[in-house]
Formats: structure tokens, sequence, C-alpha cells
């Protein structure tokens, strides 16, 4: 078969194809003209990459004891503060959309939330980053810890910032050596800090921003009015349900868990207990603020609050996130120098373990909103033909801005 005039031809048009196929492939992949030869700015000088890489100084190197480790050590924390860097970036035009009012205009919350939702994604980075760090062992990093003091992750003037500007409450730091946060700080990085507590905080901002939630009025919807009598008339029907039921062991149980969801539901209309937890800490949110809250968390599935509703969750995620930051770096601090001293003076491992707790979570209302779950058919019903305010976004008239000219 293979002697057949035939398939000998056959095969070499066939080789004949594929091997033109190739070059042809060849030919458009090196198709370009190389821009850079004709001037201009360059890979190297636009990233100003010779500042960057260049930029690992080893003080066991400058001490004659050069360690491996350290350059590791150095480039993985300044990986944190770029990245700090961009976190900062983003808030700060997150902020600036809120503060010029810009979020009347509802095309542009869907650059909040792309925004917020990339500092979500920036924080699961950092926090996998520990990783990296942990390929280095406890002897490893005693090799040079000697040469890196006073120095301190606590001396991190963008972190602070970012605590400053996301709205870490002042009074709810905890003390560094007995000390405000803010006595290391000196010069204009004392003055920086100073300026990003006067400014308003993304607490604040979403805070005015969940208060002019559409559907709170009370001569209009009035949510808040329809969800305590709905609330009110099925803890009753509850109630009546348990009474009917024969007496035994189970019933008091019942009856006993009943009571404790009817204070926790009950409470949540009473103004002046949500303004007395508002003044220990325990709360964050106003009490108008925390309805409107509510309301978004109960009508999520509605067009006019699926926005709104993912933006609560991804700010969320930032507080969990920084939360398992902190625990991570609490981890890796116990692992590598066990329970001595900072570098910096502070009580190392005992002192970053005590900031791992909600004093530090800035939007913890949202957590407690599932505290107030209740049966769907509590949720006071909306009817799309009256209340079209759930289902088209607010007009974009004359005296707010549009999209394009917000950051």
């Amino acid at each position: 078969m293979s002697g057949c005039p035939y398939f000998q031809k056959r095969d070499l048009l066939f080789k004949s194809k594929n091997h033109l196929k190739e070059e042809d492939q060849d030919d458009v992949s090196q198709e370009g003209i190389n821009r850079a030869s004709r001037g201009g700015i360059i890979y190297g000088d636009y990233l100003q990459l010779d500042r960057i890489v260049n930029s690992q100084v080893l003080q066991s190197e400058l001490k004659g004891n050069k360690i491996h480790d350290e350059h590791l050590f150095i480039v993985t924390h300044q990986a944190y503060e770029l990245w700090f860097k961009q976190v900062l970036w983003e808030l700060d035009s997150v902020r600036n959309i809120f503060i010029s009012g810009h979020v009347r205009d509802e095309r542009n919350m869907l650059k909040v939330n792309t925004r917020i939702h990339r500092i979500v994604m920036i924080f699961r980075l950092l926090v996998d980053q520990f990783a990296v760090l942990e390929t280095m062992t406890a002897l490893d990093f005693f090799d040079f810890r000697e040469y890196l003091s006073p120095a301190s992750g606590f001396q991190s003037l963008q972190f602070r910032l970012l605590e400053n500007k996301i709205g870490v409450p002042r009074d709810q730091r905890v003390p560094y050596n007995r000390r405000h946060y803010m006595d290391i700080f000196r010069g204009q990085d004392s003055e920086t800090l100073r300026t990003s507590e006067q400014e308003p905080t993304l607490l604040q901002l979403v805070e005015q921003w969940l208060e002019r939630t559409p559907g709170l009025e009370e001569d209009g919807f009035n949510f808040w009015g329809k969800l305590e009598g709905n609330i009110q008339q099925g803890l009753r029907e509850e109630k009546e349900k348990l009474e009917k039921k024969p007496e035994s062991e189970n019933k008091e149980e019942l009856m006993a868990e009943f009571v404790k969801q009817r204070d926790i539901l009950t409470s949540l209309f009473d103004e002046k207990r949500h303004d007395h937890l508002l003044s220990k800490g325990e709360r964050r949110l106003s009490y108008k603020a925390l309805q409107g809250a509510l309301m978004i968390y109960f009508y999520r599935e509605e067009p006019r609050f699926q926005v709104p509703f993912q933006l609560l969750t991804s700010l969320m995620d930032i507080d969990t996130l920084m939360t398992k930051w902190r625990y991570n770096h609490v981890c890796m601090v116990h692992r590598m120098i066990g329970s001595k001293a900072g570098t910096g003076g502070s009580s190392g491992y005992q002192y970053l373990r005590s900031t791992v707790s909600d004093r530090y979570k800035v939007f913890v209302d949202l957590f407690n909103l599932a505290t107030f779950l209740i049966p769907r058919h509590w949720v006071p019903k909306l009817n799309p033909n009256v209340h079209t305010f759930l289902y088209m976004a607010e007009c974009c008239d004359s005296s707010y801005c549009s999209s394009e000219d917000s950051d």
C-alpha cells in the first residue's frame, strides 16, 4: 500500500499544505512594529523600575552580615505598602463620589460597587500573602531581626490612614504602650493623620446614604411602621399557636425561645436603646441608617435594592478580610517571635491579639442585621404599581452631576 503512487502523491500534498500553514502562522506571529525603537517612554521608565527594584537595602548586609531572607522580608512589606496605596486610592475616590452627592445619580453606584469590590479583592490578596512570609522559619527571621529595631509595622502610616478613612472609631482603638496611636508619628505624618481624622469616613458617608433610603418616609411607604405592625401581629400569632400546644417539656423550651426572640425583635423599635448602644460603641449606624440597611436587606431581590445590597455585602467583606489580615498577622508574629516584645517596643503578640475584636469592625451593624431575620411573609408587601421607587433609578436632573462628571 505504501508503494502506491496515489498514496505517495496524497502524502506529499498533505505535508505541503501543513508546511504552508505553519509558515503562514509564523508570518502572522511576526507581524507588527517595534514602536519602542522610535523613542518615547518605555516599560521600565513608565514603572520607574530602577527605583523600585533597587530599593531593597538589607540592614544585615550594611552591618557586614548579609542574611538571605531579609530580602524576602523587605519585598513582602513593600508589596503590602503598594497595595495599601491602591486601597487608599480607591477608597478616596469612593468617598469623593459620596461627598459630592454623585450617588444620587444611581449610575455612579456601579462605579462605587466596582471600586469597593476591588478593595475586597486586594485584601483577599493581602491575606494570602502571609503564606509567602511564612516560608521563612522563626530561626531565619531571628538571624536578622536585631537589625530592624526600632522599626515596626505599627509605624505604617498608610495602614493607619486606611483605618481612619474607613471609620475605625478613635475611642475604640487599643492603646499602644498605654499611649494613643498617633504619639509615635511626627511632623508631616502626624499632621496627615490628624487631617484624616477630621475628614468624613466611609462609615459616615454610607450612614448618610442609608438614611436617604426611599421607602422610609412615614408619609410614603413607611417601611418601619409597617414592619413593626407586621412583627407584632406575627408574634401574637406565634404565641397563640404555642399556647394551644399540650403541656410538655418541649412546650416550655419553645416558649422560652419565643420570649427571647420576641425581646430581640421588639428591641429593634426602641430608639432610646439603640442610642444607648451607640454611645457605648456597640452600634455604629444611626437609628434611621439602620432602618435603611434593614430595608435593603429584606428587599434585596427587588431591582431597586440589588446594587445597594451588593455594596453592603462588600462592606462586610472588607471588615471580614481586615479581621482575617489582623488574625494572620497575629499568628505569624506568634510563630516568629513567640511572646517576645515587638521591635517597636510593644508587647508584640499580646498587643496584636487584642486588636482582633469587634471594636475594630467598622460595619458591625451590617453583620448584626441577621439577628433580626423574620419569616418572609412578615415583611411588608410591595405593590409595584404604587411603590415605583423600587423599580426605577432616581432621575438625574440638572441639580445632579452625571456619571461623566464624577471621577
